[in-house]
């Protein structure tokens, strides 16, 4: 019965998808429908695409195992990062000026908005293959935890399981463009809200109830706790805490599938309720999630462990979480996670193909490209990214012994928004930004994602612990490099702007005039009457 209900769930699902595909193409015939939804996007659609974009399967089954059994309840302050400074400060911050400057500028990707901003084509042919180098990992890591989930009902092999998603991903981005992901993903969005929801109840029902749930986490022993570290305000590792929730949080400000909702959004006014919904969706789903993954450590018996280390396998936790829970949760949760996961990865390989398409190949190209040849060639960079992305994600589940995949998936986050985060913030408020000091910003973000890949390709954890000074901090893991990365990012931008050569003042302040116009509100003939008495 649990597997007849989960397949027509499924079917259900995927007809769906297809289906929203088959609707929007009429909104993908040119390059600005394919990519940006002809700029009319509603604040729904945009809301739930930015919060699904963000919240892929990556979080529902690893992170909040790994950082509930690390923190304990303490992991939610990850999701309330992630819901207060990824979402709310993010739409606040970025959201308008985005939407008014990138169509000022024309621009319809990150790496064009570099271009068109500092007047340079190789800076944005160069942002462009940062985010093909380290998106690719990214997109790869969107798999992980599917087949540990589909082995609680179905005896399939991993690789099926990647394919099924990959091909009806591919199928509906392909046909539909950004349109048809906007609406797929507002489905699936719903679809996360109501599954997060039931599982966290179904999963304190099992444990009878909240309190009870959280008495039992307070006896769990931890190292030089007498008690109650899992269940504490805080957790046993509060630094590292901090680091998590300012990497999910703050990185989520330099990745150009996440900015690039702004760009489609229909209007300035559309910003200000899209930020609400945004809000409220993460906190639900991002909160929910690390909340439910607190609990983790009372499955201790049920979770897998590495045989080399006796370390706990974190993407096994929430899976083990979910084998006790009836059937139809099972079946919703099933649905949930791979709502997550294509809607993440619809948003990337549709950021990847149009940014390699517009700010690579057209500007290499010395003839003139027509729309239609254009989306064309999206479209067949959208099915090479995604066989790229399943391909690596299938080598990796096959041969554990591979690390340096996941030790890629691990740095892929924190090079993009380390290299893109600062120059973009500051370009969008600030017209003292040298092309210079992005180009350093560049190189330090990828710099230090690249080096923290061959030291932890290279090195153990305890030799890294042996770098002199605050080398050990910032290469303690790729989350403490991409932190670092960020920061770093925000400081050397205007310390270099202020020591390197200005741009054209003229180019300057024509790329900020959209910032200066006046608009003038119409008088009723109701009100110019109020006014001559």
């Amino acid at each position: 019965m649990e597997k007849i209900l989960t397949v027509i769930m499924l079917v259900i699902f995927f007809g769906v998808m297809i289906g929203v595909g088959m609707y929007s193409r009429r909104h993908a015939a040119d390059v600005n429908g394919f990519v940006l939804g002809g700029r009319g996007v509603g604040p729904w659609l945009t809301a739930f695409a930015f919060g699904t974009s963000y919240f892929s399967a990556v979080i529902f089954v690893g992170y909040a195992g790994q950082f509930g059994w690390l923190f304990g309840l303490a992991a939610t302050w990850a999701g309330l990062g992630n819901a207060f400074i990824g979402s709310l400060l993010a739409w606040n911050v970025l959201g308008r000026r985005t939407r008014v400057m990138s169509q000022h500028l024309d621009a319809k990707t990150m790496p064009d908005f570099f271009g068109k901003r500092f007047n340079s084509t190789p800076l944005k042919v160069v942002a462009s293959l940062i985010v093909f180098v380290f998106l690719i990992p990214y997109t790869a890591s969107l798999y992980n935890g599917l087949s540990s989930l589909f082995g609680l009902v179905f005896n399939i092999p991993y690789w099926v399981v990647i394919l099924v998603m990959a091909v009806l991903t591919g199928v509906y981005v392909i046909f539909g463009g950004y349109m048809a992901t906007a609406i797929n993903d507002f489905i699936q969005g719903i679809i996360m809200l109501v599954g997060i929801v039931a599982v966290i109840l179904a999963v304190l029902s099992k444990q009878g109830g909240l309190l009870s749930a959280m008495q039992k986490l307070s006896e769990v022993p931890a190292e030089g706790w007498s008690g109650g570290a899992f269940s504490s305000f805080f957790g046993p590792d509060p630094v590292f805490l901090f680091f998590v929730v300012i990497l999910t949080s703050l990185g989520t400000w330099g990745l150009p599938q996440m900015v690039g909702k702004f760009y489609a959004i229909k209007s300035e006014n559309d910003i200000h309720k899209g930020t609400v919904i945004s809000t409220v969706f993460a906190i639900i789903v991002a909160g929910g999630c690390y909340f439910l993954g607190g609990f983790g450590r009372l499955y201790a018996d049920k979770i897998g462990y590495s045989e080399a280390t006796g370390k706990p396998l974190f993407d096994t936790i929430v899976p083990a979480m979910l084998s006790t829970l009836p059937g139809v949760i099972i079946a919703v949760v099933i649905v949930l996670v791979l709502s997550a996961s294509m809607s993440t990865l619809s948003s990337l390989v549709l950021a990847s193909s149009s940014t390699f398409t517009l700010d690579v190949i057209k500007p290499l190209n010395k003839k003139e490209m027509s729309d239609k040849k254009q989306v064309a060639i999206m479209r067949v960079f959208i099915v090479f990214f995604i066989v790229v992305s399943a391909v690596i994600a299938v080598v990796k589940d096959a041969n554990p012994g591979i690390t340096f995949i996941a030790q890629m998936m691990g740095v892929s986050w924190g090079g993009l928004a380390g290299a893109f985060l600062a120059p973009y913030l500051y370009g969008l408020y600030w017209k003292g930004v040298t092309k210079a000091s992005t180009v350093v910003c560049f190189i330090w973000g990828t710099g230090l994602a690249i080096t923290q890949f061959v030291i932890s390709m290279t090195m153990t954890a305890d030799q890294i612990a042996a770098f002199p000074g605050i080398l050990s901090l910032v290469f303690k893991t790729s989350i403490h490099s991409g932190v670092f990365a960020m920061v770093g990012g925000l400081i050397i931008v205007p310390i270099v702007s202020l020591i390197t050569p200005k741009m054209n003042k003229k180019d300057v302040d024509g790329h900020f005039s959209c910032f200066e116009k006046k608009y003038t509100a119409e008088v009723t003939a109701k009100e110019r009457i109020e006014e001559a008495k």
